[in-house]
Formats: C-alpha cells, structure tokens, sequence
C-alpha cells in the first residue's frame, strides 16, 4: 500500500500544487496573488497532463531497428502549446493589473471595489 502512495508521487504534488494554487486565488484580494495563485495552479495541470500522458518505457518517436515502445509526442507539444498561451495571457494580466493600479491606487481587490462603489453614488 505504501509503495502504491510513493510510486505515484507525481500526483501527490499535482495535488499539493493545485490546492496551493487554488488557496491563494481564493484566499488573497491582492490581484497580483491572485495571479501568482492560478499560475501555480496552472503549473499543476501541466504537471498532470504530463503525468498521464507518460508510456512506461516508451521512447522518443524516432524510428530505430526493433520493435521498441514509442510515447506519444501529441501531448507534449500540447503542453508546450499551453506554455506560450500561459505566458501570453499573464504578461497580459500583467499589464492590466498595472492599468488598474494607475486607475485606482491599489491591486487590493476590496479597496478597488470600494472605490467603484464610491464613484457611483457620487455620480
């Protein structure tokens, strides 16, 4: 029983990582935390879909003399593919975080709100 729970490490740490992740993107009203949290929360999808996708004794598919085992390379490039996506899409976050925090003063999620509050009724 025990060597099932080490030999599937990887999983236990796809776990960790998602609660983690998950935690600080509910827990925290900083927005850049906020970020921080679904990036690490990311990082452990990736994680797992490479776990999954991984064929014991399997080889690169590169063809060779014999009859080996080849992984199947369409993950990877998938993952890869979510990589660039994951950047972009933070760098754009980024970026209008810093819009935010020039509009309002704050990345803090309830000072921002309070403000919109405070604009309106005065308006």
């Amino acid at each position: 029983m025990l060597d099932t729970f080490v030999g599937l490490y990887n999983y236990w740490i796809v776990i960790v990582l998602m609660m983690i992740g998950f935690y600080i993107l509910i827990g925290h009203d900083n927005l850049v935390k906020k970020l921080i949290g679904l990036n690490i929360f990311q990082t452990a999808v990736f994680l797992f879909y490479i776990s999954v996708s991984k064929v014991r004794g399997g080889t690169a598919p590169i063809l060779t003399e014999g009859d080996p085992t080849y992984g199947h390379p369409l993950p990877h490039v998938l993952i890869l593919t979510a990589i660039v996506v994951g950047v972009a899409t933070t760098s754009l976050a980024l970026a209008l975080v810093v819009r935010i925090y020039e509009a309002y003063g704050s990345v803090e999620e309830d000072d921002i709100l309070e403000l919109d509050r405070d604009r309106d009724s005065g308006a």
